[in-house]
């Protein structure tokens, strides 16, 4: 069995092996799961599906009406995502996209699941 072992501060981990072993395991321990692999970063049923029209996220340019209908001040926000004040203003007036990662943070502090890709 070709198994690679992640470790983490010098203790075992994590094990890695083909999927043909996993599920070879699986059947030896009698749970005969034949479903397919995920692929990376996959969510169950929700990647694949475009979100419901009750459903669709808020866009950027909806930014400033949910942090003020939440009560958090501009330079809160900003600092809590990690980025400058100024910046935050370019987002909210739409002088600027922010990238992946901000704009995923940002969806974490305003407790909405993410962005739309455009808005």
């Amino acid at each position: 069995m070709d198994v690679q072992v992640i470790k983490l501060n010098g203790e075992p981990e994590y094990a890695v092996l083909p999927w043909a072993s996993y599920q070879a395991l699986l059947k030896a321990a009698g749970l005969d799961d034949q479903a397919a692999p995920p692929t990376a970063l996959q969510t169950p049923e929700t990647e694949s599906q475009p979100p419901e029209p009750d459903q669709v996220l808020p866009g950027l340019d909806q930014l400033r009406g949910l942090r003020e209908s939440k009560g958090l001040a501009l330079e809160v926000l900003a600092r809590t995502v990690g980025i400058s004040p100024s910046y935050l203003v370019m987002i909210e007036t739409g002088e600027r996209l922010p990238d992946l990662a901000i704009r995923r943070s940002l969806a974490w502090e305003m407790g909405v699941p993410g962005w739309r890709e455009t808005s």
